[in-house]
């Protein structure tokens, strides 16, 4: 599961996220990474990204 690697997960990369409000629902808003905001190696959920548009969420398809 490459999305819970912070390694693959770069700034400038396009990748699809799930917000908190759409956890439920599982509804990806795609986006290009302008922030790392989780600090461990691995997480389970995603890796917690800013995107260039503001909208914050975990990584679930690089």
């Amino acid at each position: 599961m490459a999305h819970t690697l912070r390694s693959n997960i770069v700034p400038g990369k396009l990748v699809k996220v799930v917000q908190k409000q759409h956890q439920r629902t599982g509804q990806l808003t795609e986006g290009i990474v302008k922030d790392i905001l989780t600090s461990s190696a691995v997480h389970p959920r995603g890796i917690k990204v800013r995107l260039t548009t503001g909208i914050i969420g975990r990584v679930q398809q690089l």
